[in-house]
């Protein structure tokens, strides 16, 4: 596979790319740029940051999980790139020194490339941008200080790259057609979408993967379309903009899409991958199944919709044919009773131990729809059907809550791990019913507040 990239404003092309190579190791052991660090080698740290332009925007992302063909026409800078060409200062690079943002220096470079991507889109949540950098030295104050002295200040002219023309290769179609030609040649091929999960097989698990297909060329599979009746999202949709999408439309939804990883995770990863892999902790799955979404699947020329809640058969085992991959997700539009709660160890940047996901519909102060699921209670995403039985029908009332608890014994037989017991989870999950409850009743909760 050739590629074709700017990197730091000069024109790379690449012959015979290693689809599994990644840009972390790239640039330190291929060209020499050590300033990107090597840090816990699985996107959660941020020491590898680079910023990404595309057609879409400047982006940070994380090198170690970024295979190197899915810079094919791409502009990338790194914190070598962060200065002018003459050696000038980006405004970000000079407010680190002047606020001391930097002490050991080794996370530094990651602060600052987010920095410089947050700033030349005039960003300035300065805690959810930097969410995704741990720093175990200075502390995020002079960090912060850092990025608010310098909102006001322009874009520098020598980061404003533009993507570049590059010819087409194999296995990196450009549309969801070229896709499922290749697709339908290649069954066995494993498909790489944002490769925030497959990119942790290939650092950790050291496996071998081939043949690969790039779905981040294909355009079509991008559009978020939404109208009077519908709103369906392409497969290749990116977390940010999935969560910026629906934040005036199910505020509760993208709340916790902006707990979903970090800024640099969720530019990579996509919708789609997320309900293909068929993780039984993936954040997205109980939201749409609360929604009654809908999933659309292609293999060559045949499509075919299924209830998303169907596609989930057991625990890594979907239903999703050799050469079939996942088109699109759709769902109704519908007034906004989707309240979705994440229960981690960490607030932010955390996988779930419990995801809670509650759309009920009361009518005249009974309950005439009901539709809950969960992640991280069983081996799949699953609704909790009793829990809605005990609702459906039911009035809305704290009593009706508590009769309908021990029905979720019937629906959910957790495990207990790493993340959280089986007990914790059974109770957390009846609690998330209760809390949904008291939101209704006009109730203000707020897991990040104690009070006496």
């Amino acid at each position: 596979m050739n590629i074709t990239f700017l990197l730091n404003g000069e024109t790379v092309e690449l012959s015979d790319v290693d689809p599994t190579a990644t840009l972390l190791d790239w640039l330190r052991g291929d060209r020499g740029l050590t300033g990107t660090k090597e840090g816990c080698n699985e996107g959660d740290c941020g020491a590898c940051t680079v910023m990404v332009t595309d057609e879409g925007g400047a982006k940070a992302l994380n090198a170690c999980i970024l295979f190197l063909p899915q810079l094919h026409g791409k502009a990338l800078r790194t914190v070598e790139g962060a200065s002018g060409p003459n050696g000038e200062a980006h405004p970000v690079q000079q407010a680190m020194v002047d606020l001391h943002g930097s002490q050991c220096g080794f996370c530094t470079p990651g602060f600052v490339m987010s920095m410089v991507a947050s700033h030349a889109n005039g960003a300035t949540d300065h805690d959810t941008q930097l969410a995704g950098n741990l720093c175990r030295c200075t502390g995020y104050a002079p960090i912060i200080r850092a990025a608010t002295a310098i909102e006001a200040m322009p874009v520098p002219v020598w980061v404003k790259d533009a993507p570049v023309d590059a010819d087409a290769q194999p296995m990196l179609p450009t549309s969801s057609d070229e896709l499922a030609a290749i697709y339908a040649d290649h069954p066995e091929a494993t498909l790489i979408a944002g490769a925030t999960d497959v990119g942790l097989w290939v650092t950790k698990q050291l496996r071998e993967l081939d043949p690969l297909i790039f779905l981040n060329r294909c355009d079509d599979l991008k559009n978020i379309t939404i109208t009077e009746g519908e709103i369906r999202l392409g497969a290749m949709v990116d977390m940010n903009r999935m969560g910026a999408a629906l934040a005036d439309l199910h505020p509760s939804y993208a709340e916790m899409i902006r707990r979903y990883a970090s800024v640099q995770v969720r530019h990579a990863a996509t919708v789609g991958g997320n309900i293909a892999n068929g993780s039984p902790i993936g954040d997205n799955p109980p939201a749409l199944i609360a929604l009654g979404a809908t999933l659309h699947l292609r293999k060559g020329e045949t499509r075919r919709s299924i209830p998303l809640e169907d596609f989930f058969i057991d625990y890594g085992k979907q239903d999703r044919a050799p050469g079939e991959f996942v088109e699109a997700v759709s769902f109704l539009r519908q007034p906004d009773r989707l309240k979705c709660y994440k229960l981690s160890k960490r607030f932010d940047q955390d996988i779930s131990a419990v995801c809670g996901c509650f759309n009920i519909t009361v009518t005249d102060d009974t309950v005439t729809q009901a539709r809950i699921a969960f992640g991280g209670m069983a081996g799949t995403p699953k609704r909790a059907a009793h829990v809605e039985a005990a609702l459906i029908g039911k009035p809305w009332t704290a009593a009706t809550i508590q009769a309908a608890l021990p029905a979720f014994a019937d629906d959910y037989q957790p495990l207990t791990d790493m993340r959280a017991s089986a007990t914790y989870r059974l109770e957390t999950a009846k609690a998330m019913l209760e809390r949904y409850f008291l939101e209704d009743q006009g109730e203000v909760t707020d897991v990040l507040k104690v009070t006496a």
